[in-house]
């Protein structure tokens, strides 16, 4: 089930290779989708707003927690690509180490301030018991994230991204299921939800667990692998905390966007929550090229095959170009349907209804007419996380923190509902300038090392035909 992208056609690769891990993706975000449109059929617009509220932190903490366990991941398929076997091993122990250390930390901090944190982003009062309620349960639930994460982005480093989807559907099914059970029969309202989403992410992981313990001798750390060195762990933590502080910055510019968004009211919260549902589904399509970039780039870069690298980038924008322009037109056509799903029948009050329709399809619009531009700065800042290249990501996420930063705050004291729906796509332009430049200037600089390697190989093969 493993695959290895340093051989065969590039774009049938990658087409391949993202056909799952697209699905998976959609998959996982059915949790919090479903989360928010049962919220919303089922129990009130304040409960859906409630959770939309909490979106910004659960990102910041379990985001950052994925940007972690994607770096560790890159270092495995580069060992992987390089055919050092035993050194993916050692990364899946280290890997899972760090892993642990992170969850029990993140655990900690996130419970302990997350009444301050809600706090701080202005929750509104009437919102706020029903987002405690969520938030803690979710934050408690972070090791269940992180280990699934892990387990996925490992299986992916080898070229495996059909069964981390295959384990996805199952929890789905379980989270949806759950979410009717707690919801409904046992009336627990948004807590229910929140539980729900922690049992179904624990069930991915065990699952995956199970299936790398079972089948996947590859990733089967044992005896000696465990005796981890500094320097093994200094090679994860130079790729992964980088990678995670990436997310952690965008997330505070979520963060400040959606503090700005919870000054507009629970109406305007409602509406950008049930907006951002059907975008981030949208979205996963261009993220999951950016995940197949970056495990085929790591492999190539550890087989050294830079042509690869550059054929497989022009592949990769147009493909995903292409996604988001699909995508775009998509969700333009069924905006309209999609947003009222999310809105129960106990909604009675027509008037708020159709207000929520209208500011919801605002963001909508607004986010689509700008897909292209997110297409390519996941393919290129995946490309340069690939390479190994932390720096310039972590550039191109502080652009995309300023840009989302001032949108948000600027943008909506003039233009309320509408300005903060602009501050996502001011910041993806931002962030993509400094990754464009800097991927033409390291690719150029790795073609020429690659051309005078292969010369001199040439000459060094010729030199002993001529010996013999």
């Amino acid at each position: 089930m493993k695959k290895d992208l340093t051989v065969g056609s590039p774009l049938k690769l990658i087409i391949y290779f993202t056909i799952p891990l697209l699905i998976g993706n959609l998959f996982q975000q059915l949790y919090n989708t479903a989360d928010t449109m049962i919220v919303g059929r089922t129990i009130s617009l304040d409960a859906l707003a409630a959770v939309g509220v909490t979106g910004a932190l659960v990102f910041f903490v379990i985001g950052f927690a994925q940007g972690l366990t994607g770096g560790f991941s890159i270092i495995t398929a580069q060992k992987y690509g390089n055919k050092d076997f035993t050194g993916v091993k050692r990364s899946v122990a280290a890997s899972f180490i760090l892993s642990f250390i992170i969850t029990v930390i993140l655990t900690i901090i996130s419970v302990l301030l997350a009444g301050f944190l809600l706090r701080e982003i202005e929750t509104p009062v009437e919102l706020y018991d029903m987002a405690y309620a969520y938030i803690i349960i979710i934050f408690w639930g972070t090791g269940a994230a992180i280990f699934f994460n892990l387990f996925s982005n490992i299986l992916r480093a080898i070229g495996n991204s059909k069964y981390p989807l295959y384990f996805l559907l199952v929890a789905s099914i379980v989270n949806i299921a759950l979410d009717y059970v707690f919801i409904l029969y046992f009336k627990m309202g948004v807590s229910g939800a929140a539980l729900a989403t922690v049992i179904s992410q624990i069930v991915a992981s065990l699952l995956c667990f199970e299936y790398i313990r079972r089948f996947v001798p590859e990733l089967q750390a044992r005896g000696s692998d465990w005796k981890i060195t500094k320097q093994d762990m200094w090679e994860h933590i130079r790729v992964g905390i980088p990678m995670a502080i990436q997310v952690a910055i965008i997330a505070i510019g979520i963060v400040v966007l959606q503090r700005a968004l919870n000054t507009l009211g629970t109406l305007a919260i409602g509406a950008f929550t049930v907006a951002q549902r059907i975008d981030v589904l949208a979205v996963q399509c261009l993220l999951s090229f950016g995940i197949t970039m970056a495990t085929y780039t790591a492999q190539n870069y550890g087989a050294g095959n830079i042509p690869r690298i550059r054929k497989g980038v022009l592949h990769g924008s147009i493909v995903s170009i292409v996604f988001a322009i699909s995508s775009a037109v998509i969700i333009l056509l069924l905006a309209d349907f999609s947003v009222r799903i999310f809105l129960g029948q106990n909604m009675t009050d027509k008037v708020l209804v159709e207000e929520t329709v209208r500011l919801a399809k605002i963001y909508l619009v607004i986010n689509c007419s700008m897909y292209i531009f997110l297409a390519l700065l996941l393919v290129f800042r995946s490309t340069l996380q690939g390479l190994g290249n932390s720096i310039i990501p972590t550039i191109a996420g502080i652009m995309e923190l300023i840009m989302r930063v001032a949108a948000a705050v600027g943008l909506s004291a003039y233009f309320g509902f509408t300005g903060i729906s602009w501050a996502s796509p001011i910041a993806w332009v931002g962030a993509l300038i400094p990754v464009v430049l800097a991927y033409i200037f390291i690719i150029k600089r790795l073609s020429r090392k690659y051309f005078f390697k292969k010369i001199r190989m040439e000459k060094s093969n010729k030199l002993k035909e001529s010996n013999v």
